[in-house]
């Protein structure tokens, strides 16, 4: 994975709802109903991150659960980090509309 420069990460978070970029990652939060919502998306975010052999630096407490992706291998961020959080969001989407 080649890391993505500054100026198109910008570009790409355009079309990327909820995300930041700073400390050379992708920073996002998520706040569900209860613990049992959060832990739900957890699971089924766990099962994306398989599939893509890409895994999520975050933490959860209660209710919010606060996401960072990076690719250690590229010291940034790259294209497989813009594909995961899209598959986030796609799946916190559904979860908050049960």
């Amino acid at each position: 994975m080649i890391k993505l420069s500054d100026s198109a990460i910008e570009r790409k978070l355009e079309s990327l709802h909820d995300w930041d970029f700073y400390d050379n990652a992708l920073h996002t939060d998520f706040e569900f109903d209860n613990f049992k919502d959060c832990m739900s998306a957890m699971n089924r975010i766990a099962f994306e991150c398989e599939a893509l052999n890409h895994h999520p630096e975050w933490t959860n407490v209660y209710n919010i659960l606060e996401i960072k992706l990076t690719t250690h291998d590229a010291e940034g961020v790259t294209e497989l980090d813009f594909k995961l959080a899209k598959a986030i969001n796609v799946i916190v989407e559904v979860e908050e509309e049960d």
